[in-house]
């Protein structure tokens, strides 16, 4: 997903969606340096996903040993 900043308002973006919506985006979200115009990309990284879940069992696995 794709949303492009329309402008910055205290402490949010204003972003718009794909759909022409407008929503509010916490600024702490959004990528230093970014300003009004900016497309940002909005994904799931799979890799990281599997990378953390893997972790998290390995964990969970030492634990009940």
């Amino acid at each position: 997903m794709k949303v492009t900043i329309d402008r910055f308002e205290g402490e949010y973006a204003v972003v718009e969606l794909e759909n022409r919506r407008t929503i509010d985006m916490p600024k702490s979200l959004v990528p230093e340096g970014a300003k009004e115009g900016d497309v940002l990309e909005i994904r799931i990284d799979r890799e990281e996903t599997d990378s953390r879940k893997k972790r998290i069992e390995e964990l969970m696995e030492d634990l009940w040993e």
